[in-house]
């Protein structure tokens, strides 16, 4: 597919388990930020200081103690990814943060009121503040613009999902600067149920690596969730950006089975051919793999990996060091990758073999989620 503009990320912010210096944490090469709550369970929460900051936005609004947790996730990243890119408000601003299950703790909380007070009824506030399209419009409020402003739910792709969108919007003339990413804040008690039902979640206790993404010798599944959020300032043609997209890529499986994970990801397959033939490449120098510790599901990627990119390729990962992340998972891998080629450095994985390894020029994303959706964005460095 010929292009006919360019894509820029010309700011983004996040906020996760990795604070808000997220390149000084993955510098701490085999140091992972998971921690164990009182049941054993491990999970990426956030630093003291990230916490603060969301505390903060409570104090200063009050409305704000009565929106989901995944609402001031995405509020925080927005406001950095804004002050980075040091946009006006001269209009043109479209808006689109998704989420994977949406306002979690929100909805748990009057659904439990719902059980303990059947006959007095729910807050009315309990629709509003459960439904999905409250994120994006939440953060339009905040910022005090956005004139198209949109929320959707692609499972654990969402966030590449809303890169798509944005680089669609973007190249229709239609809106000319898009904010778009994921936000999550799955660390509550029925989600984490929920996991463990599918038998997805880690229950490794002395090892130095309770999530070992990628490691094709595990003998179980070893998932972490996580929370966190992050946005992307994307812009068409930009005279200058931290990188560009120079080709995206998204496919959807027909496994049939519950997760939508085929043994050949076939899904991730074309969805990585076509970021790499709108690219003009026929390789990148490295992958951030989906990959998010389980069996099947990390075997498959790196099947697809090897079957698309050859052998060589070098492939790293973060979900070992913060959780994943569900909705927010993919644009944090966007920042990893985005991480790596402005330092000019390739970070690995501690407990694989490591490989000589040069400084990425172009890097290659994945996501992939339930329902079997596939995404894959083709990143290179900007001038």
């Amino acid at each position: 597919m010929a292009k006919t503009h360019r894509i820029g990320i010309t700011g983004w912010g996040s906020i996760s388990a990795l604070g808000f210096d997220p390149w000084q944490a993955y510098q701490h090469t085999t140091q992972h930020h998971l921690t164990q709550d009182a049941y054993g369970n491990w999970l990426g929460r956030l630093p003291f200081a990230a916490e603060a900051r969301v505390t903060k936005l409570c104090v200063q609004n009050k409305y704000y103690t009565q929106v989901d947790r995944s609402v001031l996730l995405a509020i925080t990243a927005a406001e950095q990814a804004m002050r980075m890119s040091d946009w006006d408000k001269s209009g043109g601003l479209g808006i689109q943060i998704g989420s994977s299950r949406g306002a979690t703790n929100t909805w748990e909380y009057h659904y439990q009121q719902f059980e303990g007070n059947s006959e007095i009824g729910l807050s009315p506030l309990a629709s509003p503040l459960t439904t999905l399209g409250n994120v994006s419009s939440w953060v339009s409020y905040h910022l005090q613009q956005g004139d198209m402003v949109v929320d959707h739910s692609v499972t654990c792709s969402t966030a590449l999902h809303a890169i798509l969108s944005g680089i669609t919007w973007l190249e229709s003339g239609r809106v000319q600067r898009y904010l778009a990413g994921g936000t999550e804040a799955p660390l509550t008690p029925f989600t984490i149920s929920q996991m463990r039902a599918l038998r997805l979640i880690t229950d490794v206790e002395d090892e130095p690596y309770p999530v070992r993404a990628l490691d094709t010798e595990k003998k179980r599944n070893g998932m972490a969730l996580g929370e966190g959020a992050v946005c992307f300032c994307l812009e068409k043609d930009p005279e200058q950006a931290y990188a560009y997209i120079e080709g995206i890529g998204f496919s959807t499986e027909w496994a049939g089975s519950p997760t939508g994970v085929s043994r050949e990801a076939g899904a991730l397959q074309r969805s990585m051919r076509m970021a790499l033939n709108e690219a003009g490449l026929s390789t990148v120098d490295a992958v951030i793999a989906h990959a998010p510790g389980t069996i099947q599901g990390d075997k498959a990627e790196l099947e697809a990996i090897r079957h698309v990119l050859g052998e060589k390729v070098l492939i790293s990962n973060n979900k070992w060091k913060l959780g994943h992340t569900l909705g927010a998972s993919g644009g944090l891998s966007v920042e990893f990758g985005l991480l790596m080629l402005l330092q000019r450095q390739f970070i690995g994985i501690p407990y694989l073999a490591p490989r000589e390894a040069k400084a990425p020029e172009t890097i290659m994303v994945n996501g992939m989620g339930f329902g079997g959706n596939a995404v894959s964005i083709l990143l290179r460095k900007g001038a």
